[in-house]
């Protein structure tokens, strides 16, 4: 689950992190109230989206050459007039794709002199079983453009979960980042800080880029991104509290009603599969013959009737999907179980676009045997591969 920069800014700042006042505001009246305030005279307004590079995008109503989703303001009056345009408008940045994301919200921050923008994030290290920071001296860029221009500049710092950040760990990440005097005593407090957060909140990912070190020679986390590992929400109502669905897949969010493991994609050809493993394997498929997934759907291995129907639902419910592929590997889940719930779905929502269905496992010829009398237009395939170029043959209207 991610939450809002703003929010992860109040939930840092608990915990003793430097970050600036600001104020989050959801319409263009509550602008001159917000920037009343803060300190000024210098101000940040920002776009509160799911998503990264709010500074280089580009809002779809406002033309090529207007400023981006993070403007600087010299004056109240701006701050207003930046809310006006912002609020209400569309986002597109690398991450939002195309289509990009409504501005319904905006945080109204007070400035910084930046003399330094570096990279921080922490996450879990699967590697090594910790957690680790990642620091770079090339802050305020994308990770991925550093990590593949210039590997060597970035750090990795593992955590012994047994002690927590320690001396050692906080020398090594400051060397790292280059820092010398009042930066260097800032970084040895923040840095076990930032590991409480993440440890205490069950959090997946906690990226600050940048943390910048002000020309007064102190440290402040500039930008936060955080998200949360979903099996331990349970354990956080606050956290739960600050969801957005308004950022989320509709689809997403059905799924989630259902327990299916679901994550919409940009291509046309919808898939059901059993298993994590399998389903990214006849995504892979599919892009090897040449089309593209519309989904990453697993619907579990003791998935019921129900379950599959609100699976074949939701992929139906898609408009970009143009043919759909049901992998299915009979262990625990049964295939006749695959196929009744499938015959519920198409009976419930109908069948608009070619179905290829693949079975095989337990009580595979049962399934086999209702998909066949069912009287639907299904296309059979006898393995993935079969499979695969079928529906990708059948969308391209071979």
């Amino acid at each position: 689950m991610n939450i809002h920069e703003y929010q992860a800014k109040a939930l840092l700042k608990t915990y003793g992190a430097p970050v600036a006042d600001g104020v989050a505001i959801f319409s263009a009246d509550e602008a001159e109230a917000a920037a009343k305030k803060l300190p000024g005279p210098l101000y940040v307004v920002k776009s509160q989206i799911h998503a990264g590079g709010r500074g280089k995008g580009k809002f779809k109503e406002l033309g090529p050459d207007a400023k981006g989703g993070v403007r600087l303001a010299k004056s109240i009056e701006d701050v207003v007039a930046n809310a006006k345009e912002m609020l209400g408008h569309t986002l597109v940045t690398k991450q939002t794709g195309p289509a990009g994301k409504q501005v319904n919200r905006l945080y109204i921050e007070d400035g910084a002199d930046i003399d330094r923008e570096l990279y921080l994030s922490i996450l879990v290290d699967r590697s090594v079983g910790k957690v680790a920071f990642v620091v770079s001296t090339e802050g305020g860029m994308d990770i991925e453009t550093v990590a593949h221009d210039t590997p060597e500049k970035i750090i990795t710092v593992d955590i012994d979960p047994a002690v927590g950040v320690t001396a050692i760990n906080s020398a090594a990440l400051s060397d790292a980042l280059k820092l010398e005097g009042a930066a260097r005593e800032d970084a040895a407090k923040l840095f076990p800080v930032l590991y409480k957060a993440f440890v205490e909140k069950d959090m997946a990912l906690l990226e600050v880029n940048p943390l910048i070190v002000m020309t007064n020679g102190h440290l402040r986390v500039l930008d936060a991104k955080v998200s949360f590992d979903g099996n331990a929400l349970f354990r956080h109502e606050d956290i739960v509290a600050l969801r957005d669905a308004t950022e989320e897949d509709a689809k997403e969010i059905e799924a989630h009603k259902y327990d299916l493991a679901y994550v919409a994609l940009d291509g046309n050809i919808g898939c059901m599969v059993n298993g994590a493993g399998l389903a990214m394997a006849t995504m892979d498929i599919i892009k090897l013959y040449g089309a593209e997934p519309a989904n990453f759907l697993d619907v579990g291995g003791g998935a019921s009737k129900e379950k599959v129907t609100a699976a074949f639902k939701i992929i139906t419910a898609d408009p970009a999907v143009e043919g759909i592929l049901v992998n299915i590997f009979g262990g625990i889940m049964k295939c006749d179980v695959i196929a009744e719930g499938v015959l519920a779905a198409v009976k419930e929502v109908g069948l608009k676009v070619p179905l290829v269905v693949r079975l095989e496992g337990t009580n595979v010829e049962l399934g086999k045997k209702i998909i066949n009398e069912s009287g639907l237009n299904v296309i059979s395939a006898d393995d993935l591969d079969d499979a695969a170029q079928k529906i990708v043959k059948a969308v391209k209207g071979a």
